[in-house]
């Protein structure tokens, strides 16, 4: 298996250059991307992003040997593939389309992508059928971008548990459409192994990161690789077991302060992690 880090990891203020200066030294193999919103940080992607600047960061991932292994995205949450509303379900569809062209751009072979629009309005019925229908309208795209989707489980409400997820995957019944799954997510109420024997080879990315959960059920918080309640060892015999060795990407928070501290600290975490 191969050991990223997700951009969010590292303070806002840093730029490309430092960036991938940074996580190289760290000793990463990759560095995943992020598509967000204008100005949120100095290592951000964004619908603009240049054709010039997708140049200069390709350059900049040769010359520190660190591939961009996947681009993940805050936008989904702003214009939902399972809205109600026709108009956003497009806004998240032309951001889908964006995606796929900035990881094509940057030779990145998955994008991250959040299914839902669970709300008071709308319910799980509608909200589940419309991302569907989203998705649907867009997997030859998807297909022929040669860019697979895989879609996470956030703290939505959308996927609550993996036959949720292994349904919503199989009734797409595309090879370029599967899971993106983050092991945290899933932790404060159920054991990631358990998902990823359900996924199979489903699965296109992992999410890694730590979750402590409290005294009381739905209780707890995010915390360090190897301080919380996730049991690691399952977890990577799990991905083993179901055939799984493609890239295992941290997404921490940042520590300002400190940055190198959490690369190193998260870095030697999934390296012992691999190892035994």
């Amino acid at each position: 298996m191969k050991l990223a880090i997700n951009a969010w990891s590292v303070p806002a203020d840093v730029t490309f250059p430092d960036l991938f200066k940074q996580i190289a030294a760290a000793g990463y193999d990759g560095i995943e991307l992020n598509l967000d919103a204008d100005n949120q940080s100095a290592h951000a992607l964004t619908m603009a992003t240049t054709h010039e600047a997708l140049k200069q960061i390709t350059s900049l991932s040769a010359s520190f040997q660190l591939p961009v292994c996947s681009v993940s995205s805050s936008l989904y949450g702003r214009a939902q593939l399972g809205s109600a509303d026709p108009e956003e379900r497009r806004r998240g569809q032309d951001i889908l389309r964006r995606h796929l062209e900035l990881a094509r751009a940057l030779s990145a072979d998955t994008i991250l992508v959040v299914p839902g629009g669970i709300s008071e309005s709308v319910d799980r019925v509608t909200a589940y059928a419309q991302a569907q229908a989203s998705l649907a309208q867009l997997k030859d795209e998807i297909e022929s971008s040669g860019v697979a989707v895989g879609l996470e489980n956030v703290w939505n409400s959308f996927f609550l548990s993996p036959s949720d997820m292994v349904q919503f995957i199989d009734q797409l019944d595309s090879p370029a459409i599967g899971a993106y799954f983050d092991v945290g997510n899933v932790a404060v109420f159920s054991y990631p192994e358990h998902w990823i024997e359900m996924l199979g080879q489903r699965i296109k990315k992992i999410h890694i990161k730590d979750f402590r959960k409290g005294a009381s059920w739905y209780q707890g918080h995010f915390v360090n690789l190897y301080e919380g309640s996730i049991n690691w060892s399952r977890v990577i015999n799990a991905l083993r077991d179901v055939g799984y060795d493609g890239w295992l990407t941290a997404e921490l928070g940042t520590i300002p302060q400190n940055p190198q501290y959490l690369y190193r600290i998260t870095i030697d975490a999934m390296r012992c992690m691999i190892s035994k």
